[in-house]
């Protein structure tokens, strides 16, 4: 019975849009000064590459999964560059066209981190928000790397939002100000919203229906802003109600 191995591919700007063009369907060539394409065996050591490396190189970096046929892989065998989970296939830049070919299935952006955000960023938004981001907030958004937006498990996909975005939604969003001190600072992009009510000296996290038209429906979803980036940072983040 055929089978297929799951990889991973941490990546810049540059690539993923590639693999765009290409329909999420094959990787890009490799340019002269690149003799491997190394994709590596687990999204942890993906995710290392593309927070430690793409994003202070590019401002960005994604992380990339994809199914390639188990048994034609085995010509390449797995190469340990460093502690147990630093694992890698190496394949030669002249034999990515046939790795292309046996590619099963789209290849799928599972997460996108960026760079720090400034600090004039997070106070335009507090001057247009009335009230301060909380601290732990500018911690994460303002840190080496934060997520833009992922799957944090098989079902559940967050977004979060760059204080400008955070100023401009809940503008948008709670016109009638009938969520006042609010800040939306993420969501799932189909009708939730992850948001702050900075009312509160210590602001908690909670789900707000898009159409939602006051606090009272309002569902917690985190005590703290703190709670909330280790739910993210573990993988752990759900959305639910």
């Amino acid at each position: 019975m055929e089978s297929n191995a799951v990889l991973w591919r941490p990546t810049g700007r540059v690539e993923r849009d590639l693999v765009a063009r290409s329909g999420w369907r094959a990787w890009p060539p490799r340019l002269p000064d690149q003799p491997i394409f190394y994709p590596v065996t687990n999204r942890w050591y993906a995710t290392k590459i593309a927070r430690e490396w793409n994003v202070p190189a590019e401002g960005v970096g994604h992380v990339l999964r994809f199914e390639v046929d188990a048994a034609f892989l085995e010509r390449y065998p797995v190469q340990r560059v460093g502690g147990r989970d630093v694992l890698e296939h190496w394949v030669p830049a002249e034999e990515l066209d046939g790795f292309n070919e046996r590619i099963d299935g789209p290849i799928v952006e599972i997460a996108e981190f960026r760079g720090p955000v400034a600090a004039a960023e997070f106070a335009r938004a507090g001057a247009g928000l009335g009230r301060e981001l909380p601290p732990a907030w500018r911690d994460y958004l303002g840190g080496a790397s934060w997520l833009r937006r992922g799957w944090t498990g098989d079902e559940h996909h967050l977004s979060l939002s760059t204080p400008e975005e955070t100023l401009a939604a809940t503008r948008a969003w709670d016109r009638a100000g009938a969520h006042p001190g609010a800040a939306i600072i993420g969501g799932d992009g189909a009708g939730e919203h992850l948001v702050l009510d900075l009312r509160e000296d210590e602001p908690p996290v909670l789900l707000v229906g898009v159409a939602s038209a006051g606090w009272e429906t309002a569902v917690p979803r985190a005590a703290s802003v703190e709670e909330l980036v280790d739910l993210v940072e573990a993988g752990e983040f759900e959305f639910y109600w």
